[in-house]
């Protein structure tokens, strides 16, 4: 397939990634269709995506040309299938649990064509986890987006060995598009390029303050004023959520017996509801909206 014949895009999930996933690519000029199973969370969305777009306008960060192009090719849709039916491009952002995108996929294959493109927005888990669930796995892959989507630059396009490479050379095209800088994983491997990059970093931090050597805030500053990031790493896993991490080292734990760096530490936020930004307490406390 090539970009260009991608008319309709299909955004399933409409938390924070999904939607800015799906206003991006709408203020590129793709007919985006975003929905999740919550009708309240896509009412949500759709006010959102208005106030935001008139405050860039009034920050002088957008044309009112811009922001009328993204308001005519932005659609927030109650229905899977009037936001898939139809679709070219299906961009999967639920949340980070196997059996929900086994069973959203497995809806999925019912509704788009078989050569509809079916992606997953997931940080860690692989395309190849679910090609039971669709009838032509060539289509389906990971397309990684880092957040916020509609700021941060690269996708990682990652493909499985049941992946075509005409879906990825299409999925890097589309990113390209959509003003984004995406980079071609080649081979399916656990956390893919930038998340191995950082877990060596994590992994390292939640190590030293595990053994008491300092505080997960004293870490943040070394990294921060020593290494010059813009983020530390626990910083950092505040924005992105602490469920996030947890379930990825759960799933970890499962498969190998063997607790990561930061186990135990991750779980006693999870179990206490402390999840970062989006619960107002994670490592940091964050004023209420």
């Amino acid at each position: 397939m090539d970009v260009k014949d991608i008319k309709k895009v299909c955004i399933v999930g409409g938390g924070q990634m999904g939607r800015q996933i799906g206003l991006g690519c709408a203020i590129n000029g793709f007919d985006t269709y975003v929905t999740d199973t919550i009708p309240a969370t896509v009412d949500a969305v759709a006010a959102w995506s208005a106030t935001y777009l008139a405050e860039r306008v009034a920050k002088g960060k957008m044309t009112a040309e811009t922001q009328e192009t993204a308001q005519s090719h932005f659609f927030p849709v109650k229905t899977l299938e009037e936001a898939a039916k139809g679709a070219d491009l299906v961009i999967e952002a639920i949340i980070e649990e196997k059996t929900a995108k086994q069973e959203l996929f497995k809806k999925l294959n019912g509704i788009v064509s078989k050569d509809t493109i079916i992606a997953t927005n997931s940080s860690f888990m692989v395309s190849s986890m679910f090609v039971d669930c669709v009838d032509n796995p060539s289509r389906l892959a990971n397309f990684h987006y880092f957040n916020p989507a509609l700021v941060m630059k690269l996708i990682e396009v990652v493909q499985g060995p049941h992946t075509s490479e005409e879906t990825a050379q299409t999925l890097l095209a589309f990113g390209k598009a959509n003003g984004k800088t995406p980079i071609w994983v080649k081979k399916e491997i656990d956390g893919f390029i930038a998340n191995r990059l950082l877990r060596a970093i994590t992994n390292e931090a939640c190590w030293l303050a595990e053994e008491g050597y300092a505080s997960p805030q004293d870490i943040d500053t070394a990294a921060e004023n020593g290494l010059n990031y813009p983020m530390g790493p626990f910083r950092l896993l505040d924005f992105t959520g602490l469920d996030i991490s947890y379930l990825s080292r759960k799933r970890q734990f499962e498969e190998t017996g063997v607790k990561s760096p930061g186990f135990a530490l991750f779980e006693e936020k999870y179990k206490a509801g402390e999840l970062g930004r989006k619960t107002g307490k994670g490592f940091y406390e964050y004023p209420k909206k």
